[in-house]
């Protein structure tokens, strides 16, 4: 699936996410949330261009509510990367392609 944004859920996100050899960002979203249709195309790019450090992930929220609050989504977008299938980092609301691939590289780095 890299190269592109996969959709998880309940099932998936064990083996997609918690046993994955690579990073992997999970998007938290809806279908009616105007900030996660901004932020899709971004997502969409950055899978694409960083297949090969990470894969991205989907979990719509109204789907998935379990996922949700196993994960204390409040808002969305919510995007967290995992490594290992633990949460490296954190962010909530839409951002544009430069401060995304920032706000992931300083994740990785552990800063």
């Amino acid at each position: 699936m890299p190269g592109r944004p996969f959709e998880l859920t309940a099932d998936s996100f064990t083996v997609h996410v918690e046993r994955a050899s690579v990073p992997v960002l999970v998007d938290f979203w809806a279908e009616w949330c105007g900030p996660c249709r901004m932020v899709a195309p971004v997502l969409e790019g950055i899978a694409r261009r960083r297949s090969a450090a990470f894969q991205v992930g989907k979990v719509n929220v109204d789907a998935e509510q379990g996922l949700a609050t196993r994960f204390a989504i409040r808002s969305i977008p919510t995007l967290m990367l995992f490594r290992g299938g633990r949460p490296l980092a954190r962010q909530s609301g839409a951002l544009d392609a430069d401060s995304l691939e920032r706000w992931i590289d300083a994740a990785l780095a552990g800063r």
